[in-house]
């Protein structure tokens, strides 16, 4: 399928313009890290944002128009890619109005809330030769692409276990969507670790969860351990939010020796603290969070944490609208991780481990 322009532009024009962005919500996601990296990438602009907070957009996003409703904005012909960080019970709504509408989509993870809507969605941007890609941003972490690199050059050798953990310590209910009506921990987080975990070792051939609430009035899991199997291989996704002192962000051990790597990478608190992705030293880990590498003879070095950048999510974006090709976040993926999400609260339900179904790309 070839990717189609938005907008009534011809393909040599559509090519030189810039891509014109309108963003679906104003939140912590829209906010502190979809607008600041919107406005870093060369070849997208910020023109619309889907708003309450008519103040609030103007001083962040300066000549940004703010509409009152996501149909006032898609009425906007001009609008070549829609943005949405809204929250995630609204995903599949949206997707499919701007779908509809003619626009290249992006959806924040995690992509829809029953895998039935995103395969629709799927069939959807297909037919109407439109770009259709998820938030997962933390294939750009400077942590995973550490990792990534190790297992690349073979230095751990053949992986026997896996852990990628994120914990938390928030013993009180965090006020907002995502904790008093979300979907629990393994919506929030688990799109991020799964995807990550699929990116390194691909699909497992089954998994085990447990899920559980552990904080008083919490109304949704707040604990999770899901476990994927590979033959013998074990990798597994945990997150957690009553762990003060959290257990390495990853832990991964093979034959040719370990390597244990904490703390999470800094790119989010930047961001939520109102830096932005030019300034110097963004997405550089501090040495003290470098991770440790043990070989198998015992000898043990601190490995240099790669540079992350989560721009490199929406440059990708903007080359693949440009190039009419798929972005390398693509829906299926997306899908995919959603899928095996659905599978380990199926497991956790029925308490045992549940065979992953084979499936294709489209």
């Amino acid at each position: 399928m070839r990717i189609l322009p938005a907008g009534s532009m011809s393909d040599a024009d559509r090519i030189e313009a810039p891509i014109r962005v309108g963003l679906v919500g104003f939140g912590l996601a829209g906010r502190c890290f979809h607008a600041p990296l919107i406005a870093a990438v060369e070849g997208l602009v910020l023109v619309a944002v889907v708003s309450s907070q008519t103040d609030a957009v103007a001083q962040a996003c300066p000549g940004a128009a703010v509409y009152p409703t996501v149909a006032a904005m898609l009425d906007d012909a001009t609008i070549d890619l829609v943005v949405i960080a809204a929250p995630d019970a609204q995903h599949a709504s949206i997707a499919r109005a701007a779908l509809l509408a003619g626009k290249h989509v992006v959806v924040d993870k995690p992509f829809v809330t029953d895998p039935a809507d995103g395969a629709a969605l799927i069939a959807l941007a297909r037919e109407r030769g439109r770009m259709l890609s998820v938030f997962h941003n933390r294939r750009w972490d400077g942590d995973f692409l550490t990792v990534r690199r190790l297992l690349d050059t073979g230095t751990l050798g053949e992986m026997a276990l896996a852990e990628l953990r994120w914990d938390r310590f928030r013993p009180t209910i965090k006020q907002g969507w995502r904790e008093t009506a979300g979907a629990g921990l393994l919506n929030d987080l688990g799109p991020h670790l799964i995807d990550q975990a699929v990116q390194l070792f691909g699909m497992p051939d089954a998994v085990s969860g447990d899920l559980a609430v552990q904080r008083d009035g919490a109304p949704t899991e707040d604990y999770v351990e899901a476990t994927l199997y590979y033959a013998a291989r074990r990798v597994i996704v945990s997150t957690a939010s009553l762990v003060a002192a959290p257990r390495p962000r990853f832990a991964l051990h093979g034959t040719g020796g370990s390597f244990v790597k904490y703390g999470i990478d800094p790119q989010e608190a930047v961001l939520r603290g109102g830096g932005s992705p030019l300034d110097a030293g963004y997405g550089v880990d501090a040495e003290a969070d470098y991770g440790t590498l043990t070989l198998a003879d015992g000898t043990a070095r601190r490995v240099p944490s790669e540079r992350g950048d989560w721009r490199g999510y929406y440059a990708d974006v903007a080359d693949a609208i440009r190039r009419g090709t798929a972005p390398n976040v693509t829906a299926d993926q997306a899908l995919a991780v959603m899928e095996l999400i659905a599978l380990v609260r199926r497991s956790a339900v029925e308490g045992r481990r549940l065979a992953v179904p084979l499936r294709a790309e489209g």
